[in-house]
């Protein structure tokens, strides 16, 4: 049997493995952060403790059975984590690299519960470089094909809808959304009361077609109802590079 140290330690590392790569998920916005990804590797070095060490004496042989059985059974069974984490819209798929994410975390804490440490750590900070070095790489060497879309707006219901019909008539492919609100709310000790035009700023990420008429995309886009301005974010760096 592990010493009670050696027990604690493998939890406290698996953990901090876990967390590591939940941070720059949770960074990012995505479906499963910090808690999730620590989480699943907390538990997938439990149950790797618990086939190697928690049957002993319990099996027939007088060994406890194989511990590889329990411990494969997380490689399967992380799935359906994985799974509520991907979103389908049209033809997008989100959250294909969160769900790798847990998946590969399960892996982490599976090895670190084994007492394979070197595997378990070195994995961890490869999946970091991947998920925060490989993305700006990506991004530069497609950089001809994604942009980003800066849209200042007042914030209404369906604004999101309008803006992404336009771009599919133009066949402009989102790639992802985010939004970004400044409350305009002022608060006293007995009112709380809401700007009604609230301003909002939408990020889209979006692959360009072979072919667009960059002035008619501006047009439509600067004609829907709460829209102030629009403007690619590049075009925006080189307006204001400090």
């Amino acid at each position: 049997m592990l010493s009670d140290g050696e027990v604690i330690l493998r939890l406290t590392l698996s953990a901090i493995a876990g967390g590591i790569v939940g941070m720059e998920r949770e960074a990012n916005n995505r479906p499963a952060g910090l808690r999730t990804h620590v989480l699943v590797t907390l538990g997938s070095t439990l149950i790797m403790l618990i086939s190697m060490y928690g049957f002993q004496g319990l099996g027939t042989d007088g060994n406890g059975g194989e511990p590889a059985r329990l411990a494969a059974q997380v490689v399967s069974g992380i799935g359906f984590l994985g799974a509520g984490t991907i979103l389908r819209t049209g033809n997008n798929i989100r959250g294909l690299t969160t769900a790798a994410s847990i998946w590969v975390c399960g892996g982490i804490g599976l090895a670190i519960g084994n007492g394979y440490y070197l595997g378990g750590l070195a994995t961890t900070f490869i999946v970091l470089f991947t998920l925060k070095s490989l993305g700006v790489l990506e991004k530069k060497v497609f950089k001809s094909k994604y942009k980003q879309l800066i849209i200042y707006c007042k914030e209404r219901a369906g604004l999101v809808g309008d803006i992404g019909q336009i771009m599919g008539r133009n066949n402009v492919v989102i790639k992802d959304i985010k939004v970004i609100n400044e409350d305009n709310i002022e608060e006293d000790e007995d009112n709380i009361e809401e700007d009604e035009d609230n301003m909002i700023e939408i990020r889209f990420m979006v692959k360009l077609p072979s072919k667009l008429i960059n002035e008619r995309f501006f047009d439509e886009i600067l004609k829907v109802d709460g829209v102030e301005n629009a403007i690619w974010e590049e075009d925006l760096e080189k307006a204001y590079p400090y």
